[in-house]
């Protein structure tokens, strides 16, 4: 007999999706044949990972340079708590020919259980910067985008261009997720042929700010394994498009026709764009510095007599003083934790009508929380420009300090 073009037991292991048409031995071979990078081991890199490891891909890149927190595992499906504090990259290569513990029938026994022992797992726990992206992108024949923050997107898109090869992107956030194949064939265009112009960084939320249905993420990042799959083994009709979806929406699904990429792109309508135009550009800089880091920010200072610690507020109610004690999250927030003596008045609403939220005694104080202590800043603004000269405080670091300082049995989330 000829030699088999695969091993065996592969006949056996994927032959259900072998037996489609279209797809076949060649498709199978294709795919052990390829290599793809995901650059993002989270909510969209997890379940990518899992199916594109589990369809046969030879190799697989696996790029970031984040650990695993518990605030992970609610979406990032290849972690574990066994898995708390360890790079992620580490943690999904590991899953990928992931041991585990099964109750046999009759025994209790140490198996080895893999999703696929016979790929490839580049594990790479670099942060990806203009210097190194060209040389690890490089090798790989398919770039998926599975991160959450404008300079990556930007350089990303920017390599793709450079190195010809299609950038599979995925978006998720609250309810809400979106797909798009940049740089798809000849005349796809890039991401900044969409999105030339970057969002404020305080504007661009993360989950952590915004809130994320973790199953979001897994239908955004298995469709992006979907679309890689499609790509490797010739399925796809190479026709550039934006997948929209909403879990709460009827239908779920909307399609957007893209154009052909724009002349004037600074990227892939710029015959001259080239490494050196990479390497030179701080990214994080262009897309308006640093994302801001509210804990920090929640933790300053402020004006004399503005701001007041946990510990002032926990004296105060120890005391039985009368405070006029306001927290302004969200209502949906507030319903999660509250302290017992506040009243819940959304920011927005506040901010509105800071008069209606004072006092009839101007002799009351006013102390102001939030959950780490911004959004409190801006409202005791509002209140002292309606009220001038009266005790009006907003609480430095808000429940997160709370409960780190006072009370470890509140909850953070």
């Amino acid at each position: 007999m000829a030699l088999l073009p695969l091993p065996l037991l592969d006949y056996q292991r994927y032959g259900r999706q072998m037996i489609l048409d279209g797809f076949g031995l060649s498709g199978q071979v294709k795919l052990k044949q390829s290599s793809v990078v995901v650059v993002g081991a989270g909510g969209l890199g997890c379940p990518a990972l899992q199916y594109l490891a589990a369809a046969g891909v030879g190799t697989i890149g696996i790029i970031d340079d984040d650990i695993v927190e518990l605030s992970n595992l609610q979406r990032q499906i290849l972690h574990a708590e066994s898995s708390l504090g360890i790079p992620k990259a580490e943690s999904a290569a590991d899953s990928a020919k992931r041991w585990a513990l099964c109750k046999h029938i009759h025994t209790l026994e140490l198996m080895r259980i893999r999703i696929n022992s016979s790929i490839r797992v580049d594990v790479i726990k670099d942060r990806l910067t203009a210097q190194n992206a060209l040389d690890i992108l490089c090798g790989y024949d398919i770039i998926l985008d599975c991160t959450d923050n404008a300079p990556t997107r930007y350089l990303l898109s920017d390599a793709s261009v450079i190195l010809k090869k299609p950038l599979v992107s995925g978006a998720a956030q609250k309810y809400e997720g979106q797909l798009v194949i940049y740089s798809l064939g000849p005349d796809g265009p890039c991401y900044r042929c969409l999105f030339p112009k970057p969002p404020a960084p305080e504007a661009a939320g993360t989950c952590e700010e915004t809130g994320i249905l973790g199953v979001v993420t897994g239908i955004i990042g298995n469709l992006q394994a979907l679309e890689t799959i499609k790509l490797l083994t010739g399925l796809h009709e190479m026709k550039p498009s934006m997948l929209l979806f909403s879990a709460l929406g009827t239908p779920p699904f909307r399609s957007i026709k893209l154009r052909s990429r724009k002349a004037d792109c600074v990227a892939c309508g710029n015959k001259d764009f080239n490494l050196s135009m990479i390497m030179e550009t701080d990214y994080v800089q262009v897309c308006g510095g640093p994302r801001p880091d509210w804990v920090q920010l929640g933790l300053a200072n402020g004006h004399a007599g503005h701001r007041a610690t946990v510990q002032d507020l926990k004296k105060l109610l120890d005391e039985g003083q009368t405070l006029n004690l306001i927290d302004v999250r969200p209502s949906t927030e507030f319903g999660i934790c509250q302290l017992a003596s506040a009243r819940g008045v959304p920011l927005h609403e506040l901010v509105a009508k800071p008069e209606s939220y004072l006092p009839a005694d101007r002799n009351t104080p006013t102390y102001i929380l939030c959950r780490l202590g911004n959004d409190s800043q801006i409202a005791a603004d509002a209140l002292r420009s309606s009220r001038p000269n009266c005790e009006i405080r907003d609480v430095i670091g808000g429940l997160r300090a709370w409960s780190k300082e006072i009370d470890p049995n509140f909850p953070i989330y």
